[in-house]
């Protein structure tokens, strides 16, 4: 399916620059962020989902995970629970 029709809109500079800041730290430029959200809207048949970069406390989760720090090994279900006190 060829691209050929525009959207054009009027954003607030500093909002265009930030959201542009983020959408290329989720390896996204403009098109494909608008695009995404309209395919969104189609979906969903209405407004969809939030686009949001993780919160420091889980980015550092994240990191602490994948470098297996501070992991806590549970053979199954019940040991986790054991080790979680519930």
């Amino acid at each position: 399916m060829s691209k050929s029709a525009m959207v054009r809109a009027r954003v607030e500079p500093d909002l265009k620059q930030h959201a542009e800041t983020i959408f290329q730290r989720l390896g996204l430029n403009a098109t494909q962020a608008i695009t995404m959200f309209y395919k969104q809207v189609e979906l969903r048949e209405g407004l969809p989902f939030e686009v949001a970069l993780p919160t420091p406390t889980t980015s550092k989760t994240f990191q602490a995970t994948d470098s297996r720090k501070d992991l806590i090994i549970c053979k199954d279900a019940d040991d986790m629970f054991d080790k979680l006190g519930i």
